[in-house]
Order: C-alpha cells, then structure tokens, then sequence
C-alpha cells in the first residue's frame, strides 16, 4: 500500500501538485479577468438579481431553476474542501497557504462565469429528454481544427473524450471517496460511530437521491445547503469570538506570509512561499473547483434562454464557497491556536516516517527541507526496539509533518516490547501495529478539535460532524449527477445505471479507506479534467467577449433604467 501511495504521490506532483499547473489555472483566470475587464466584481450585484429571477422568461428551456442550479453547484463545491482541505492547506502551507486560497476564488469567479456560459451555450438534450451539458460538448462542437488543405481535425472530439473520462475518475476522486472517507472519520471521532456502518447507511440514503435523477437531487440541495451553511457558520463565529485576541495576530500571520513563507511555530515546522503558494491554490481549486469544469454541468441543466446569465449565476459559487465559507474556517482554526499544536491523536502509517538521528522541533530548518524533498533525510531501515510500547534507540518519528512525542506501540491492544521490522522508515508490517503520541493533526480531525474550543466545550465537534455530514453528502450527490452526464456523452442514457451501481458501491468502500491515498487521488484527477477545459476556454476566448456583449445589449434594452454594463 506504501508504494501505491508513493507512486500516486509521484504522478500527483507532475501534474496537479506542480508550478506550470497552477500557473495555468490562474493564468488562465487572471486572462479572462483582464480580458473582461473585471467581471467579479463589475457584474456582482447583477448575478444576485438574475439568481432571483430578474432575466427569467416564461418558456425558458431547463430542468432547474436558477437558485436550484447554483445550490447544486454549491453542494458539489461546499464539501470536505471547506472543512478537511482548508485545515490540510493550513498543515501543510501555514497561515500563507489561506491567502492564496483567497487570491484562488477572486481569480477563480472569472473563470466559472466563463467555463459555465460556453458550457450552457453548447448543452445537449438526452434520449430521455433531459438537459445535458458541460464542457465535453462545448469541446467537441467547437475545438475541431480546420487544417490548411480543408480537412477537418476532430481536436475537440479527443478533447471531449479526455475531459468526459476524467470527469468520471474525478466522479470518485473528488465527489465520492473524500467525502464519505471524512464523514466517517468524523462520526467516528465524536460518537464512535463504527467506519462501516456509517458507509452503509449513507449509501443506502445516497441510492435513495441519485436514482431519482437531477429533479430529486436539486430538490435535496436547495434544502441542504442553506441548512448546513447556517449550522456551520454559527459553530465557526462562536470559536472566533470566544478566542477574540487571537483574531488580528491570525490576519497578521496571514499576511505576513505571503512574501516571506509561513514561520515555523509551535509544532508546525515553517513551509516556504513556493510551497504555501502552491498549496493554497491547489486546495482553493479542491475547494471551488473553478476551471474545473465540474459546476457546468449542473449549471447546463438550468432554465435561461442565452448563456451568460447562468454564467453571472456560476460567478457566486466560488465567493460563497472560498471566500466566505473557507476563510471562515481558516479563521477558526488559526483563532483556536489547534493548527500549530500537538495534541493526541493515533497515527496514520502513511502520514508517519522514521529517520535516523535524533531530531527536535529546534531543528526546523534542517526538517522543513526533508520535509519539502530540498534536502531529504537518511529513512532508518533496520530494527526498531521498542519496550513497553516506547521506541528506542537515535531515530526520530515524524507523523503529520511534525515530530512526534510521546509516543506508544501497541500491538493486539497492548504495549509492546520487541523489535520491529523497518524498510526505508516505513514499518514493513503497518497493519500489526497500533502508534499513538502527539503529533499536529489536518484535514477533519483538527477542525473538530478546533470547534471544541469555544462556550461549546465538546459540544463544538459536534458541529463539525453535522456540518461535515451534509457538506460531504451533498457533495456526493451532485458529483454523482457529474459523473452521469459524463457517462451519458460517452456510451448513452443506459449507461448511466451501471455508473450509479459503481459509484454507491464505492461510497460504501471507501468509508473505511486510508485518508491519505483518498486524497492524494483526489488530486490528480482534479488536473486531469481541469487540463482541457481550461485548453478549451482559452481557445474560444474571442466567442466569450462576443456572448458577453450580446447578453448586456439584451439586458439593457430589456431594463433601460438600470444602466448596466456598457460593452
């Protein structure tokens, strides 16, 4: 399982956990940002009204409505990315990493409004009569290439195929396994709740919804997300509040950062500007997924006659879901002062490594270059004594990029006092073995501890568990919808039955998988998909402006005493 994990992690930092990655996701953002002079914020106010039905007309063609489509949007968006990926951000980039999270969503509003107008521009009708839509539709009517001698290149066909399998994979990677592996993680956590059973009531809730088709699915979002948002929002303000002098040194941190990299403190070893640069932006993209090319597919299916208008409504998703949900979770768990600290916990193998020489948190610079493959350190391989469950001899453990204290082995429930097997500071039999100590936490653990420390005590994690229950299911369905779509260009309608059979059935193994390979899994199919898509916008950037120009002629003529944006 250790080299699987390494060989995901490999192919993970060519493509999504590289520079040109991310460099191509804001670039293409902060083109189109430029390109239409700033459309966030020029066509904000604008995107509120349409989301109340301002441009609606009566025989407008759809399946959702407006609100119904940025609720589905939102609850494929607002899922363990606000709770697990902004803590995992914050772990692994510090207090720097939360800012370009910031940065990600205002660049990443543009390019949602423009992935998601080309995308309605372009959908289809199914054999059954439902809206089908996204961007391997837009790729495959509009990216062929016409060569010199007047054949045509089907360019946007391949496009279209790439994007449609990636969408199914990332169906898993970011939709299915994630969130169910954090929702059970939590149960587990605060009420004890065993992994399985958690996967096998959820997966019979989830065959419930997703069988009903995008009707039943929006229904359930447009009640879910604005419940779940409220819970989650109290539960963060009162952590916030009640840890008040935290509050300005926490925005001090965050800013102080952004040039110089996040310093070391309390446990947390320091990370440098590179690396929190690139962790903020990838989790920022985890957490809205703008570019991506997800949201359109849900936002296809919504009633309007022209593109741009579902496209204003698509620009709120990453405001919603970055800017107020993720910042406030960064907040809270800077404000607890729990991100830096070690606290108890049981390790995770594939989060733990041994290395030889005897290391403290004292040594952070020499540890935060291991740490961040610049200078890697000697992995112990040998023979680890242990008596009484405490490991002997000058080697050091480090679990969850910290060094671990305290530590105990168990082994059947007991301490252990024997030899253990290490190849390459990996325990050659993980799965005897039990490790607890102190170590930093990430992802879902550490929100939880985070929301205890309020006027809620441990009540507080209780929030988190909820919260993170409708957050992640919510995110499930709405992925499963993605996935069909992508199911349905590719073989057909029929298709699309086995592909749920698949996908609750991986719902329900993965609540009890490894959090780590999840993750890291999760990473690369998120690059996969956003790869073409944002090839394709960048191609039809000219049909964009034109779109752009012709939705803001209507709307004026349509509301003369407005005076909206002039083109």
């Amino acid at each position: 399982m250790q080299e699987f994990t390494n060989i995901l992690t490999q192919i993970d930092s060519m493509i999504g956990g590289s520079a040109w990655f991310v460099y191509l996701l804001l670039g293409t953002g902060l083109f189109f940002t430029i390109y239409l002079v700033f459309p966030q914020i020029r066509f904000f106010k604008y995107a509120i009204k349409i989301v109340k039905g301002k441009f609606d007309r009566e025989g407008d063609e759809g399946d959702t409505s407006h609100f119904q489509a940025l609720t589905t949007a939102l609850s494929g968006t607002v899922g363990t990315g606000n709770i697990a990926g902004v803590a995992l951000a914050l772990h692994l980039g510090g207090p720097a990493a939360l800012f370009w999270m910031l940065v990600t969503a205002m660049i990443g509003m543009t390019t949602k409004f423009v992935e998601v107008t080309l995308s309605h521009k372009y959908r289809d009708k199914a054999s059954d009569g439902s809206i089908s839509g996204g961007p391997m539709y837009y790729m495959k009517k509009r990216l062929n290439l016409k060569l010199p001698s007047g054949k045509i290149l089907k360019t946007g066909s391949l496009l279209a195929v790439i994007f449609a399998v990636a969408t199914i994979f990332s169906s898993f990677g970011t939709g299915n396994l994630p969130q169910i592996n954090s929702i059970s993680n939590s149960l587990f956590e605060a009420f004890e709740i065993p992994h399985i059973l958690t996967g096998a009531v959820l997966s019979v809730l989830m065959a419930f919804v997703i069988l009903g088709g995008i009707k039943r699915i929006a229904k359930v979002t447009q009640t879910l997300v604005p419940v779940m948002a409220v819970i989650y929002f109290a539960g963060a303000l009162l952590v916030i509040i009640y840890n008040y002098e935290n509050i300005i040194p926490s925005l001090q941190a965050i800013a102080s950062g952004v040039f110089t990299g996040s310093s070391a403190t309390g446990g947390f070893l320091g990370a440098s500007v590179a690396f929190a640069f690139n962790r903020g932006v990838n989790r920022g993209l985890f957490s809205n997924e703008a570019g991506q090319g997800s949201a359109p597919i849900a936002h296809a299916a919504a009633r309007a006659h022209e593109p741009v208008s579902e496209g204003l409504v698509a620009l709120l998703e990453p405001f919603i879901d970055t800017i107020i949900i993720c910042m406030l979770t960064g907040l809270t768990l800077m404000a607890s002062g729990a991100w830096n600290e070690k606290l108890e916990n049981r390790f995770q193998m594939t989060d733990m490594e041994i290395i030889e020489g005897h290391y403290t948190d004292a040594d952070q610079r020499i540890l935060q270059e291991h740490l961040s493959g610049e200078k890697a350190l000697p992995l112990f391989t040998g023979e680890l004594k242990s008596e009484n469950g405490t490991p002997e001899g000058n080697v050091t453990i480090l679990h969850a990029r910290s060094v671990a204290e305290k530590i105990k082995i168990y082994r059947d429930g007991n301490l252990f006092t024997g030899d253990i097997e290490i190849t390459n500071g990996q325990l050659k039999a993980p799965d005897r073995y039990t490790i607890e100590g102190k170590s930093l936490l990430h992802s879902a653990p550490l929100t939880t501890v985070a929301f205890s420390r309020s006027w809620l005590g441990d009540y507080g994690k209780y929030i988190v568990s909820i919260g993170l229950l409708l957050f992640a299911f919510s995110t499930a369905i709405s992925w499963s919808y993605y996935g069909g779509r992508a199911v349905t260009f590719l073989f057909g309608i029929k298709g699309v039955l086995w592909y749920k059979g698949i996908y609750i059935i991986g719902f329900f193994l993965a609540s009890f998988t490894d959090t780590t390979i999840v993750w890291i899994f999760s990473g690369i199919t998120i690059a996969l998909m956003t790869i073409p898509n944002l090839i394709g916008l960048l191609f039809l950037h000219k049909e964009v402006k034109q779109e752009v120009k012709s939705f803001w002629k209507e709307y004026n003529e349509s509301f003369p005493n407005e005076n909206g944006p002039k083109w």
